[in-house]
């Protein structure tokens, strides 16, 4: 019996906390940045962005179904792991074409 020490179970804790909170974050970034108004080259970077993000995002729902689809298995798809990975490919995106575009 653990009584005062910091176990393993408590940095996973906190590390899924911490991904939760990310998580959140990230996604209300990425809805107040589509809905932002900005110049055209904002405009374009956000546009790319949010294409890909789409074409990630479903092509990793289409992944899904086939390979439940192969192993004869219910589809199950957990919306929050689905956004989080949209979020996260969003902003990954975002800073690449930023970059490239400046700004």
């Amino acid at each position: 019996m653990n009584t005062g020490g910091f176990s393993i179970e408590h940095l996973g804790l906190i590390a899924f906390g911490l991904f939760l909170l990310l998580s959140v974050v990230l996604d209300v970034c990425m809805i107040v940045s589509l809905v932002r108004p900005g110049d055209e080259r904002r405009q374009l970077i956000v546009w790319k962005a949010g294409t890909w993000t789409l074409v990630g995002t479903a092509g990793g729902l289409v992944i899904s179904i086939v390979e439940c689809m192969v192993r004869n298995e219910a589809v199950s798809v957990n919306p929050f792991i689905v956004l989080s990975t949209a979020a996260i490919l969003y902003f990954v995106i975002l800073l690449i074409y930023k970059r490239k575009y400046g700004g």
